[in-house]
């Protein structure tokens, strides 16, 4: 086991994985681990992160044919034969990383839902694949808790995308500007339409959750709870916060509990 998944295992979500298969367990860190890769080339200094995406797009090709290289490559290869996982799941994935070393920009929040498509909906889809979630409802499930989860992440760390050179919110800011904090009151109204088109999403994505079987939603009920939490943590503050807002270990696991109860209660 890598320690990618021993991390995994570790984290303030690893209880809502108990009640899963090992194999089903096994799946999720995989996949977890490419999407970590996938955004840590795109977000961390390297010498060519454009060719690290274009030889990860051709092992992912080499995944469905069959014949991959790497160790990760070869675990995924297996699970997506176990769970049948579509070949979108990394390759849109690998897209949105793209967008952002090339930073994109997005005029609307309607464009940015592309976005959001590429890096969120996307492992949401892939997640209930692994699940045995399916159909139009599980669509729809992957679709709100996605643009909650990552609308949240864009509130939470506006300034720190800003030091990458990445504005997501469709406001007239450049990096600098917002770097620089004298145009808050032209962001803010962006910050705050973000943050209530997310918590309409979270309700919808907790009443999707009631349709399918409790133990199966457990994780994306506990993903949920914790990220609903933080962005109310978020809103808490003003949004001003000068670096990116988190919970607590303690705030992380009271959200658990909570989605625990939630679950079986």
């Amino acid at each position: 086991m890598t320690d990618t998944q021993n991390s995994y295992k570790r984290s303030s979500f690893g209880p809502a994985f108990l009640f899963l298969s090992k194999q089903e367990r096994a799946a999720l860190a995989d996949y977890y681990e490419f999407c970590r890769l996938m955004d840590d080339i795109a977000d961390e200094p390297r010498e060519n992160p454009a060719t690290e995406l274009d030889d990860w797009q051709a092992e992912i090709e080499r995944i469905y044919n069959l014949a991959p290289k790497t160790d990760l490559g070869q675990r995924l290869a297996q699970d997506v034969k176990r769970f049948s996982i579509p070949k979108d799941r990394f390759l849109l994935l690998i897209e949105g990383m793209r967008d952002d070393l090339n930073g994109k920009r997005y005029p609307s929040f309607q464009a940015l839902n592309q976005y959001l498509q590429r890096v969120a909906v996307i492992v949401g889809q892939a997640t209930l694949d692994i699940l045995d979630v399916r159909g139009t409802k599980a669509e729809e499930l992957a679709l709100a808790l996605g643009r909650a989860v990552q609308l949240t992440n864009i509130v939470r760390d506006v300034k720190e995308d800003a030091q990458l050179g990445r504005v997501y919110l469709p406001c007239p800011l450049t990096p600098a500007q917002i770097l620089q904090g004298t145009h808050s009151a032209q962001l803010m109204p962006f910050l705050t339409q973000a943050a209530q088109m997310a918590r309409v999403y979270y309700a919808q994505a907790f009443t999707l959750m009631k349709q399918f079987p409790r133990l199966k939603m457990l994780p994306c009920r506990i993903m949920g709870y914790v990220y609903l939490k933080n962005l109310a943590k978020i809103e808490k503050e003003g949004f001003s916060a000068q670096s990116p807002l988190k919970l607590t270990k303690f705030e992380k696991i009271k959200m658990v509990l909570y989605g625990i109860f939630k679950t079986f209660f």
